[in-house]
């Protein structure tokens, strides 16, 4: 079974870290396939480069979603999710998303860390509408975004660690999750500096689209086809 993976930054690196990780999660049978943005910010840290992300989701599911059984938006804040639940066939899941249910499987509150001052307000609006407001301690961040954490990741350790921490200790976070794909894989090295589980939100995301394999999709209302102008040709097919 083939899972897609878009990665809606534009930094090719990324795609492949990202499936690196989730091929030594996959079980045997189970394959990823990276896609990278094809327009957009390098790495997204603001609402404008998030917008422009989920109409590079979009496309990037339109030129290489075909024969996909579950497709997973590597991206933490999970650009066009609900609008690529709209118009796939397989099951859709984001790293925010998925993140949230697998924190919640461990505490009844959770906590976000994540790079770049901008995403605070936008993931405390992104987790209260998918119902999760009561359940969220709070968001915190770190002043560097997730693209510069993954130019220099030992740099970062230290401040992620202290939000964590507090989070935890201040906010009464039961779980943690270290948001981003930029902070892919870092998780790990913070679990023994944190007084409660901390959870990588890509690792979180790659299991939750493993566990989806042959279920069905989010029973949105279907998307009704519509004429377009000056989308890609694989876009304005699909929408279409």
């Amino acid at each position: 079974m083939r899972i897609l993976l878009i990665n809606g930054n534009t930094t090719e690196a990324i795609t492949t870290r990202l499936v690196a990780i989730a091929q030594r999660l996959a079980p045997s049978g189970v394959t990823f396939e990276g896609a990278t943005a094809r327009f957009g910010a390098r790495y997204i840290a603001s609402r404008a480069a998030s917008a422009v992300a989920a109409h590079a989701v979009l496309d990037s599911y339109a030129e290489h979603g075909a024969g996909a059984d579950a497709v997973l938006i590597g991206c933490f804040g999970d650009p066009g999710l609900d609008a690529l639940r709209e118009v796939a066939p397989v099951p859709v899941l984001g790293l925010a998303d998925a993140s949230a249910a697998a924190a919640l499987r461990l505490a009844p509150r959770f906590g976000v860390v994540t790079g770049g001052v901008a995403w605070g307000p936008m993931l405390q609006e992104f987790f209260a509408a998918r119902g999760h407001a009561a359940q969220l301690a709070g968001v915190r961040t770190v002043a560097p975004s997730g693209g510069e954490i993954a130019r220099d990741p030992e740099g970062a350790l230290a401040m992620l660690a202290a939000a964590c921490r507090a989070s935890a200790e201040q906010d009464g976070a039961g779980a943690v999750i270290l948001g981003g794909a930029g902070l892919a894989g870092m998780a790990g090295r913070l679990a023994d500096r944190v007084p409660v589980p901390v959870i990588c939100s890509v690792e979180a995301g790659v299991r939750e689209a493993i566990t989806a394999l042959g279920g069905k999709p989010a029973g949105l209302v279907p998307h009704t086809p519509v004429e377009t102008v000056g989308l890609s040709p694989a876009l304005a097919r699909l929408l279409g």
